[in-house]
């Protein structure tokens, strides 16, 4: 994956959510085309800021993030969404009171004709959101209504997806089932960034992973290196890297 071409360069990122206090300190990240990566490091490393900052949704005062050729620092989210970048937050990430149905339609909202290709393409990947299509996405468990806001990111068909800690509040075997989905996606040629607190899992299925501390790029290697990186694990997996 080395050969393929670079479809998201981020350069030395400064963020925040606040006037002149900045969360990202000169963060950098290279991702290739049809790769999956994986971020992790400790709480408040940045991450989730990191990723926000890609979609347009926290500032950046300084550095520039580009989707292939073009520079997209700042642009806004809907208009990332049509250029290809499909974004699943961590919280909130669902409409409850819709049917699974309406929110994949929500997902299609800037086009909707795409709607029933998009569905059947969707179906596909998650079966069971198909035997769930009329069921409130609110009345679901953790795990399912993950894969409706899944789902419906994909639903615009983007070159890349940004994964805002997919397995936080999920049962073990529920973070396994969003772990193997997430991979799947990528074999389809999604390009993923992933942030999560669950470093061993990500590492185990990502192709190359970045630490963050204290808002830079503490480290990057591919997964299996890093998790047999002494440092990293005294540092970022503790017993998680045993």
């Amino acid at each position: 994956m080395s050969d393929a071409p670079v479809i998201v360069h981020a350069d030395d990122l400064y963020a925040g959510y606040l006037p002149g206090i900045d969360i990202l300190n000169g963060c950098s990240m290279e991702v290739r085309e049809g790769e999956l990566i994986g971020i992790i490091g400790p709480n408040g490393a940045g991450k989730s800021t990191f990723l926000k900052s890609l979609f347009g949704l926290v500032p950046i005062r300084a550095g520039s993030v580009k989707l292939g050729d073009e520079d997209i620092t700042n642009m806004r989210a809907d208009e990332l969404v049509q250029r290809g970048i499909g974004f699943v937050p961590q919280n909130n990430n669902v409409f409850p009171s819709l049917t699974v149905m309406e929110n994949m339609e929500m997902g299609t909202y800037q086009n909707p004709k795409a709607f029933k290709a998009a569905w059947s393409r969707i179906g596909d990947l998650f079966p069971k959101l198909v035997d769930r299509k009329n069921q409130r996405a609110g009345s679901l468990s953790g795990g399912e209504r993950q894969m409706v806001a899944m789902g419906r990111a994909l639903m615009m068909d983007p070159k890349v997806l940004l994964l805002d800690e997919p397995s936080a509040g999920l049962s073990p075997d529920r973070q396994d089932e969003t772990f193997v989905r997430t991979r799947e996606i990528n074999k389809t040629g999604v390009t993923v960034i992933m942030v999560e607190q669950n470093a061993r899992r990500c590492l185990q299925i990502c192709h190359r992973g970045y630490v963050l501390d204290q808002g830079t790029t503490a480290y990057t290697a591919s997964g299996q290196e890093l998790l047999k990186d002494p440092k990293v694990i005294e540092l970022y997996l503790g017993t998680l890297g045993a």
